[in-house]
């Protein structure tokens, strides 16, 4: 028996995720980094901390994430994070792709991050490997098992796409026998590298999934995963018609930082110039409208306003005109855990 419920927004649990740097030693086909929106610097460690300082005192108690890029190709990571917990972030999780550069489990402690969590797209080597370079599946796993060797709690990112679908429901006794924690499903934006493969009508039937084929197979494999005491957390994505639609924009507190100073609130907004904060030095600023949060203020039938704009297809209308179904902010989370 499993127990499935909606995580709803809140502003009391603010999140940080703050790109280190965009560098990273992969070329997964679905990277959202783009280097023109993003740049290509190394945050220096000077700045971190001032960023992370800034954050702080403005949402007090929230959870940062450290990610790139390969957020441990960042030689000052270590002193980034116990920047972090002096400062009282309430949790502090490091995003990898496994490699581990820089000897960074021998440089931090399970005292001072809370959760490696690392990123497989496949529950074989042939898959994942063809999706995020050739020797990825081994490395990633042999991470993991360092980590955990070394007392670090672990959890796993999976980015559902056409290639790798057919094999989530078997990820389950690979996760338990890797005694990964925590499973992260995701849905496949247009962002990055996929945007710009994906832009053509081939590319986008080669890696997204319909709504159909979601609600198949994901909600499914995310109770199988849960039934072994693994709590899985998966994008909700879709809205029935009467549902109401809320933008986490207006009701939550995300920040998207990356290393040009550039601050968004949506992920999906993260391809275009439209950041609603930016680090004027050391100071964070609004930006001038338009950007992002007049997005938010919108109300529209389809649900989320940047899914309308920048990949309407995965809508569906009635011959009235009517959407079929929402779709819910990207940020809305279902989770799923075993029942007592």
């Amino acid at each position: 028996m499993t127990v499935s419920r909606t995580v709803v927004f809140s502003r009391r649990a603010a999140n940080l995720f703050l790109h280190v740097l965009t560098r990273c030693n992969l070329r997964c086909r679905h990277c959202y980094i783009n280097p023109k929106q993003h740049g290509r610097k190394r945050l220096p460690i000077a700045h971190i901390e001032r960023w992370l300082a800034v954050f702080a005192e403005r949402s007090p108690g929230a959870n940062v994430v450290f990610l790139g890029g390969e957020p441990s190709l960042h030689p000052d990571l270590p002193q980034a994070v116990r920047c972090a917990r002096r400062l009282g972030f309430a949790s502090i999780t490091i995003d990898t792709n496994g490699y581990l550069f820089n000897h960074i489990l021998e440089r931090v402690t399970p005292a001072e991050v809370d959760v490696f969590s690392f990123s497989l797209d496949g529950a074989t080597p042939a898959t994942n490997d063809g999706l995020r370079g050739q020797g990825s599946y081994d490395t990633c796993l042999e991470g993991i098992r360092k980590a955990r060797a070394k007392g670090f709690h672990t959890s796993l990112i999976y980015t559902v796409s056409r290639a790798n679908l057919h094999e989530l429901p078997r990820m389950g006794p690979l996760l338990n026998d890797l005694g990964v924690e925590r499973f992260f499903i995701q849905v496949l934006g247009l962002r990055g590298k996929a945007a710009a493969t994906g832009g053509a009508a081939d590319a986008r039937q080669i890696l997204r999934v319909s709504r159909a084929e979601w609600l198949e197979i994901v909600p499914a494999a995310a109770a199988a995963v849960a039934q072994q005491g693994i709590r899985v957390i998966y994008p909700k994505v879709f809205l029935a018609p009467h549902e109401t639609f809320e933008c986490a924009g207006r009701v939550a507190d995300n920040y998207f930082v990356f290393p040009n100073g550039r601050v968004y609130r949506c992920p999906l907004c993260e391809d275009f110039p439209i950041h609603s904060l930016a680090f004027d030095g050391e100071q964070l600023v609004e930006t001038p409208p338009m950007n992002e949060s007049d997005l938010f203020r919108l109300d529209i039938p389809e649900g989320c306003v940047m899914n309308k704009l920048i990949q309407p297809d995965n809508l569906i209308y009635t011959a009235a005109g009517v959407p079929e179904f929402k779709i819910a902010c990207c940020l809305l989370k279902e989770e799923v855990s075993a029942g007592i």
